[in-house]
């Protein structure tokens, strides 16, 4: 597994652009607009709508009219029916792991010339996110850099240390299952292909990249295959569980005291005080373990953008109106204190810093400080068209996997075929044989 100390791979790992399809970038959209302007705007945050409703108050003549059009699986479909049928939003969140699908399929506007001034008020981990092939899809408002919430005071009972490494934590992971067989340090089921993808990429892998057009897939490249060997070996050993998270089951252990990590992101914290909140104060986040000592580089899990679509009548006002809720210091503070979400661009996460930690965790007083050192280390995951196909793939095989008790890398190399065959016949040229 290969160290990346630099964020000079990002250029090499964000060429996707109009490579995804060959489709044009140009909007016959106005620019311009007389009078006051409606926009439309789809997204699935809560309290979102206080956030339009404070840009409403001061833009009389630029009103966004807010829609909870849902998100997760929900989103990407909805937008590209809208499109085709000629009714899509201005503007849309979308899901970073979504972006390149809604590409391929046209929905995004390339918003470059209208961003350029907002390029650095983002990190250039951030900022290749919504970057394809030197043009922007769309301005990132929130981010999930991976991370790791632990019992501390279970790992000080048994006397473990927090982990620095994945070595170090496949050994602590041991150490509890021998000295508490009730409790694990953590639970990574099949089902969580984003955790796998990000410790993927954090190893050196990209599971997707393009170049002059054509596609390549490293789901089962070494790196890959390396990661798939640590956890199936930890797994079988009892060192962790693959038994499914966010269940009754696995909630009730949550609460009890029988899982004492979760590798995730930065947005763990509210969920763990949403279940347990008999556990708050018994938490502290940390690092995400790495695999080459002193490499901190991390991948992200989960987040969000904001795009524009081609079929926007005022791309030029809608662009404002993202750069506004997503790069300004008053739109960035509203994404963390009233979205409570992380926010992608700097300022938010500075702000932070002046923030409480949160409620999981209020003794730690550095967990801001904390999350945006790990933010200002991150890598995006390398993305492709057929995300979907992935996921599904993934999830079935290595659920085989682990009933059968046969290799893990098998499922890693099952969802590889499966993704080069759908690119195939999808009419993508992909290096792949």
């Amino acid at each position: 597994m290969r160290s990346k100390k630099t964020l000079a791979i990002l250029t090499s790992i964000t060429v996707v652009g109009l490579a995804l399809a060959g489709c044009s970038s140009s909007t016959t959209s106005s620019n311009s607009s007389s009078g006051k302007v409606s926009l439309s705007f789809w997204s699935w945050a809560p309290k979102t709508q206080q956030l339009v409703d404070t840009w409403n108050k001061a833009h009389p003549n630029v009103q966004v009219k807010y829609t909870d059009a849902g998100g997760g699986n929900d989103s990407a479909p909805k937008l590209r029916t809208a499109s085709r049928a000629g009714n899509a939003p201005d503007l849309a969140a979308v899901e970073y792991t979504t972006l390149p699908s809604l590409i391929v399929a046209g929905v995004p506007l390339d918003i470059t010339s209208y961003v350029k001034d907002i390029k650095s008020k983002f990190t250039s981990g951030t900022w290749a996110q919504t970057t394809f092939d030197g043009q922007v899809y769309g301005v990132p408002q929130d981010v999930g850099p991976m991370a790791v919430p632990y019992r501390t005071d279970r790992l000080a009972e048994l006397g473990i240390a927090v982990p620095k490494t994945w070595e170090d934590f496949g050994k602590a992971a041991e150490a509890v299952h021998a000295a508490d067989p009730d409790a694990t340090l953590a639970s990574l089921p099949a089902d969580q292909f984003g955790f796998y993808a990000g410790v993927a990429t954090q190893a050196g892998s990209k599971w997707w990249s393009v170049k002059d057009g054509k596609w390549t897939v490293g789901i089962a490249d070494e790196d890959s295959l390396k990661v798939a060997d640590f956890f199936e070996k930890l797994a079988k050993e009892g060192a962790i569980k693959t038994d499914p998270i966010l269940t009754p089951e696995w909630n009730k252990d949550v609460n009890e005291g029988n899982v004492l990590s979760w590798p995730s992101a930065l947005w763990a914290p509210g969920v763990i005080e949403g279940i347990a909140p008999d556990t708050i104060g018994k938490w502290t986040l940390a690092a995400l373990p790495q695999w080459t000592a002193g490499d901190e580089s991390v991948a992200y899990q989960g987040g969000s953008a904001v795009i524009i679509t081609k079929g926007s009548k005022h791309p030029k006002e809608a662009a404002e109106f993202a750069k506004w809720l997503n790069a300004s210091e008053q739109g960035a503070k509203l994404i963390l204190n009233t979205v409570n979400a992380y926010p992608a661009a700097i300022s938010g996460q500075k702000a932070a810093e002046a923030s409480n930690p949160p409620a999981l965790m209020p003794q730690q007083k550095d967990y801001y400080t904390l999350a945006a050192k790990i933010s200002s280390e991150t890598i995006p995951v390398t993305w492709g068209p057929d995300v979907n196909v992935a996921q599904t793939t993934f999830t079935d095989a290595l659920n085989k996997a682990i009933a059968a008790g046969t290799p893990w890398r098998d499922a890693f190399k099952a969802t590889q075929t499966a993704v080069v065959k759908d690119l195939k016949s999808s009419g993508f040229k992909v290096t792949n044989k």
